[in-house]
């Protein structure tokens, strides 16, 4: 198994009222995960919205990754255009010239993005990619967050640091 990190959405256009809150609580987990992916050399990507309902947010703040976490100089960015992360975007491309079959999906879901996001997650098996959502490391609506756990594979820390070190 070769397996990725990827980080969703976790930028400042969304890091606000309420949800400025729940990004801010999975945050420590993410960077525990990010640090324990870079300690054992596992590819991190960082997947940021773009979406022309937001306008055009690339090159400003509003498209940055917020404070809390620091995206590597070498860790893979792709802008996602689209509610589906693979549509016209670099991310099967790139997963499959590094040979990942595995990926662990953090981050962020806006409540629009949540069914579209299944149809990501359900496509991933298209490509021959096993995707799972990092166990309460997903901001966002509890009860959008609730429908995606219910029809998605999760994954906790603990299991994540036996696949990380053993393969």
């Amino acid at each position: 198994m070769n397996i990725a990190l990827i980080v969703m959405y976790m930028q400042n256009i969304f890091y606000r009222e309420a949800l400025k809150e729940s990004m801010e609580s999975i945050s420590e987990k993410i960077n525990y995960i990010i640090d324990l992916f870079r300690k054992n050399n596992k590819r991190i990507i960082w997947i940021q919205d773009e979406k022309e309902k937001y306008g055009n947010i690339i090159k400003t703040e509003e498209f940055e990754i917020i404070d809390i976490l620091k995206p590597g100089e070498n860790e893979k960015r792709i802008i996602q255009h689209y509610k589906n992360s693979f549509c016209e975007s670099e991310l099967f491309e790139y997963l499959y010239m590094e040979n990942i079959n595995t990926i662990i999906i953090t981050g962020y879901y806006p409540e629009d993005c949540i069914f579209t996001t299944t149809t990501t997650y359900k496509g991933t098996f298209d490509y021959n990619v096993t995707p799972l959502f990092l166990k309460d490391a997903i901001a966002g609506s509890k009860e959008y967050l609730n429908v995606l756990e219910m029809i998605s594979k999760l994954i906790t820390i603990r299991e994540i640091e036996k696949t990380v070190k053993d393969v």
